[in-house]
């Protein structure tokens, strides 16, 4: 008779689902690597330097990209680069591997060189000896200067003119071209000390660039970001430039077909214009003239519909001293006992 669930030990329970669970998570972070569901066929190459390859850089075959690198490490004096293919390629047992620049900005990537018959065996590895590192500028000259500077200018003077004696019976065509590098040999040997000064400053100079390497690498990487944010924008740029273009042509074809319209109108605001300005003194001093009366005009109607202002002495006081002459008397509309001003 089986025990029920809830009588069992949880103990043993509890581990099997660990152990279950720590499977899963083991599975799920190497997925890549499992085969049948996995990404790819895994191979290596042995470089003698990086060259700035990095891991999810390119692998690619003709320029087609196949791949991809998994990872970098350093192996017996020498560079592994893991890397797996995603694609169905044939490649040779002698395929070489070299380091190419894929960007102006430094990105880089492996591109294969298949060679040799059947197909590569996998997790394989391509040697040294088939592989080609990245080209580096500022070593290359670095070394440029350190070989220009071992050159012995007075014997290559002596040796090109050793040449042009010896050629002195050729042809004229010949004697010219060597009387030229016999005057650039004297040429070279007599600017020794400048020469020398140049290449000591050129020295200096990439010293100084492979000084600032980490910020010259900074702005490579914020270029990169740039273009990279371009490139996002593209669509946008472009229905922003569709839509300029569309409305410059609304715009042109609004203006064609009202042309005879619109030049007289244009006519007639450009005489407005000139009248205006021409009688601006007088339209100032008119607004100036205007100011009390449209002050006086607004007291007087601002108090509802009608008219209200106040005019002073339109009634004179009865019996007023001086304004009765003698025989005469005021006119009978005067009512008694009204007095002062009226509205």
């Amino acid at each position: 008779m089986s025990t029920p669930f809830r009588e069992r030990n949880p103990v043993p329970i509890g581990a099997a689902g660990l152990a279950m669970l720590g499977l899963l998570l083991f599975l799920a972070f190497n997925a890549s690597s499992l085969p049948f569901i996995g990404g790819g066929t895994s191979y290596s190459a042995a470089f003698t330097e990086a060259g700035g390859i990095r891991p999810d850089d390119d692998v690619r075959i003709a320029g087609v990209k196949v791949g991809k690198v998994t990872g970098v490490d350093l192996e017996d004096g020498h560079v592994r680069v893991d890397f797996t293919i995603t694609e169905d390629a044939s490649f040779g047992t002698r395929t070489g591997a070299s380091i190419r620049m894929k960007t102006i900005l430094g990105e880089k990537y492996v591109a294969l060189d298949p060679k040799g018959d059947g197909q590569l065996d996998a997790d394989s590895q391509i040697p040294v000896s088939r592989t080609v590192s990245s080209y580096d500028v500022i070593n290359a000259f670095q070394d440029l200067t350190t070989t220009t500077e071992r050159i012995d200018t007075g014997q290559l003077a002596q040796s090109l003119s050793v040449i042009a004696t010896e050629f002195k019976d050729s042809p004229q065509y010949v004697r010219s071209t060597l009387d030229g590098l016999s005057r650039l040999s004297r040429t070279v040997a007599s600017r020794d000390a400048e020469l020398g000064s140049l290449l000591q400053r050129a020295n200096s100079v990439t010293g100084l660039v492979k000084s600032r390497n980490q910020q010259v690498g900074t702005l490579i990487k914020d270029a990169d970001l740039l273009m990279v944010e371009l490139v996002k924008r593209r669509d946008d740029i472009r229905t922003l430039f569709r839509n300029t273009s569309a409305l410059a042509t609304q715009l042109t074809g609004l203006a064609r077909d009202n042309r005879a319209q619109l030049k007289p109108a244009l006519a007639e605001l450009d005489k407005t214009l000139a009248l205006l300005q021409k009688h601006d003194t007088d339209l100032q001093k008119t607004i100036r003239a205007m100011a009390p009366f449209t002050r006086v005009y607004a007291n007087t109607l601002g108090t509802g519909r009608w008219f209200d202002t106040w005019v002073s002495n339109l009634v004179v006081p009865v019996g007023s001293a001086g304004l009765a002459l003698p025989g005469t008397r005021l006119p009978d509309l005067l009512l008694p006992g009204l007095t002062g001003g009226a509205r």
